[in-house]
């Protein structure tokens, strides 16, 4: 095997800057409404090519097998799409806080498939990358489509988003927030009465923000209530996605950073500016 010569790719973090829950499908999948926005607190990969057409992950995760990381799957699923000769040796830089509704892991994925799509000179569009994407979360493909969206459907219709330049400090409570379980309480409380579905946006996309599974998470995950009612002393907090992340969206950096000074010593918290578009261009 040749010498190998890395090539670095950063893999950003995501926020939903809205999140409704419009209805379930006759499958037991949510219909969604979520603003989804791409900041700067970005994991990076190294990646280098193989002559050998071996995947190999240098650090995988603790208690993570290699061949279960979304990184490594992604790569041998563009492999096998494209039938390429050649493979990659991945290492992967975490700086996006596992468990926290960011949707680090998904991102790490669509880097991957962007970059080998290029170094690898696979040569698919968005488009058939994030057909490829979907099959390894639902969150990939909104990183694949490189904009900053609206996303409809279960996640998968796309509609490029233009937003305003934004700061925002991101806080991670100390819990891990399973998914599923938080959308099985949603359903409960839709039986019951204590939670409805929320009405679709105008056409203007006008709406409120607000995130449907916020109430639910807070009941169930004290530590997260406990963020959002600190981070409400200097705004409208928001959960991202299904949590536990909670964020505080702020005009400019100045204001950012004099939050995150005031927090940093109680938790776990970032300062990240809104991107206008993901970072890894096609290359084309």
């Amino acid at each position: 095997m040749q010498a190998q010569t890395f090539h670095t790719f950063p893999a950003p973090a995501k926020l939903n800057l809205t999140l409704l829950i419009t209805g379930k499908r006759s499958d037991g999948y949510h219909l969604l409404d979520t603003d989804f926005r791409f900041i700067d607190l970005c994991d990076s990969i190294d990646i280098a090519v193989r002559d050998d057409g071996v995947i190999e992950l240098l650090n995988p995760m603790p208690d993570v097998p290699a061949d279960s990381d979304l990184t490594v799957r992604a790569a041998r699923l563009l492999q096998h799409a494209t039938g390429s000769p050649l493979g990659a040796t991945l290492r992967v830089h975490k700086r996006i806080p596992m468990g926290g509704g960011l949707g680090g892991g998904s991102s790490d994925a669509a880097t991957v498939l962007l970059a080998l799509n290029r170094l690898w000179g696979c040569g698919l569009s968005r488009e058939a990358l994030m057909q490829l994407g979907v099959q390894l979360g639902a969150d990939v493909p909104v990183f694949i489509f490189g904009k900053n969206a609206r996303a409809t459907g279960i996640g998968e219709q796309l509609t490029e988003l233009a937003l305003a330049d934004a700061w925002y400090v991101v806080c991670k409570p100390p819990v891990h927030v399973a998914t599923g379980p938080v959308f099985q309480e949603f359903s409960q409380r839709l039986l019951t009465g204590r939670a409805s579905f929320s009405i679709m946006r105008s056409l203007s996309g006008a709406t409120q923000k607000q995130n449907d599974l916020q109430p639910v998470v807070a009941e169930i995950y004290p530590a997260v209530k406990q963020v959002l009612n600190r981070l409400s002393e200097y705004g409208s907090p928001l959960m991202t996605g299904s949590g536990a992340c909670v964020f505080l969206e702020l005009a400019n950096e100045d204001q950012a950073n004099k939050v995150f000074h005031s927090l940093s010593g109680e938790m776990t918290v970032y300062v990240a500016k809104g991107l206008k578009a993901h970072p890894v261009s096609d290359g084309e």
